[in-house]
């Protein structure tokens, strides 16, 4: 009798496991994501329910619920401000740039603001420049600091910049730090305790926030920012932590307009953490003798469009003559492979430079089978050898740099909160290039035996990682 209650209770998980599947799987189909997710999901929740249906709630949704509605409720008290700031941004909007019309539209469309004139950018490259140009804009704050990191260790790095921050709280300076509680799972509490106890304003992001998103872990927000004054951004792929000084990195310092846009960025990630509305006046400074021109562009899965994969799109698009990327991972999407492929088949020179040794097995794995996807199209890869590279750059023609946050993954692409900048100067840009170019001097050119001579198990391996890859 207990075995045939066993078996029947087992029958009966199964049947509902496979119910609950189907449902889910047409739940899956209309979904807005890429049709190899969609495939990948729909196939795994039929075949193997029990498996995935868990993971589904967990990992499945591709839009982060109430974030912009929450935006669109502050707007009710706020509304004509913003609206009052945002022309006061765009009075100061560069003069169009030949060959950047597409991108400067979107752009606009996106986010509400334009390239911003009188802006100096300073490139800062690799961690130890970059930490050290923040602590000396802390420590030059008359007003307030806002902070936002994806990752804080509770390191030497992560202790010199607390220790700033600290400084400048009992000086009366206003500071707010944000950070991803994913992200930042190993971050003890008595580092965030040093802070509140100096009077710091703490919160992490909480992507769990409301009922939709309870059990959705799946979204991050990876964005590296710092602001001080209204006047000073930083943004780039640094987060905070010793082994960024050990990787190859780049970051940005902006002074100029283009440092309130990334204020905004904050402000709103601090709303939807805090529902508190920060109120700063900061006037919108020209930065002296400096005329580049930078747009901001924060995308996130809480828009209605995918907004990251379209700002990528036009971009490669745009290409003529030259499109240079690196990202630590590369696993592109169908789109992204065709665009890159189009665009080395128009004779643009393609160079995506990654990382000789991955810091994510399972992304490497997937990023191998890609390598017939480009070097048959013309598109040349680069390992580089130096050190692990993570740094987020895409170089188009001699009309503009991007530098953020973004890498060339689904991840990136869909499911994280993100932001880049945008820079249209020729001077910045052949600055950006030779970087780059010293990069390519320290890797390795892709060969198809990379991929091919690779023992039969290491190649089933890498093609189940990237059917997979979409449903992380």
């Amino acid at each position: 009798m207990a075995d045939v209650q066993s078996i029947t209770l087992i029958g009966s998980v199964l049947v509902i496991a496979e119910i609950t599947g189907i449902f889910l799987a047409t739940h899956v189909v209309m979904q807005p994501r890429s049709s190899q997710g969609t495939i990948a999901w729909f196939i795994a929740l039929i075949t193997m329910p029990l498996i995935t249906v868990p993971l589904y709630a967990v990992f499945g949704r591709t839009r982060f619920l109430g974030y912009t509605e929450a935006l669109r409720k502050a707007e009710a008290s706020v509304g004509s401000r913003v609206r009052e700031w945002i022309q006061r941004m765009n009075a100061v909007a560069a003069e169009p740039q030949p060959g950047l019309d597409a991108v400067e539209a979107l752009c606009k469309n996106l986010t509400g603001i334009a390239f911003l004139r009188a802006n100096r950018v300073e490139l800062l490259i690799d961690g130890a420049a970059t930490y050290d140009a923040m602590i000396n804009a802390i420590e030059s704050a008359n007003d307030y600091v806002l902070v936002q990191f994806y990752i804080v260790r509770d390191d030497v790095v992560g202790r010199r910049l607390r220790q700033a921050l600290i400084d400048q709280a009992r000086k009366g300076v206003r500071v707010q730090f944000l950070y991803d509680e994913i992200g930042s799972i190993n971050l003890p509490q008595s580092y965030l305790d040093q802070m509140r106890d100096a009077g710091i304003a703490i919160s992490g992001f909480k992507t769990t926030k409301g009922r939709s998103n309870r059990f959705q872990i799946n979204f991050r927000n990876h964005r590296k920012l710092l602001i001080v004054d209204g006047q000073t951004g930083f943004i780039g792929g640094h987060n905070l932590g010793e082994e960024y000084l050990r990787y190859r990195d780049t970051h940005l310092k902006i002074d100029g307009p283009a440092a309130q846009h990334i204020e905004f960025t904050f402000l709103k990630d601090w709303y939807w953490a805090t529902q508190e509305i920060v109120q700063l006046e900061a006037p919108i400074k020209h930065a002296e003798n400096s005329d580049q021109a930078v747009a901001i562009v924060n995308t996130g899965p809480a828009h209605a469009v995918r907004n990251c994969g379209i700002l990528y799109l036009t971009l490669i698009s745009q290409a003529r003559t030259r499109l240079w990327i690196t990202s630590p991972y590369f696993v592109p999407d169908d789109a992204m492979v065709v665009a890159l492929q189009a665009a080395a088949r128009r004779g643009v020179d393609v160079r995506i430079i990654l990382p000789d040794k991955a810091d994510q097995r399972f992304v490497e794995f997937a990023s191998f089978t890609y390598y017939d996807d480009m070097l048959n199209s013309g598109v040349r890869l680069y390992r580089y050898r130096d050190r692990f590279m993570h740094q987020k750059i895409i170089l188009v023609d001699d009309t503009v740099a991007g530098i953020g946050t973004v890498n060339l993954d689904n991840r990136s692409l869909y499911l994280n909160f993100e932001a880049t900048a945008l820079i249209a100067d020729a001077a910045f840009i052949a600055q950006v290039a030779a970087m780059l170019a010293e990069d390519l001097s320290n890797s390795s050119l892709v060969l198809r035996e990379h991929y091919s001579n690779k023992p039969l198990p290491f190649r089933v391996a890498s093609k189940i990682a990237r059917l997979a890859s979409p449903l992380l």
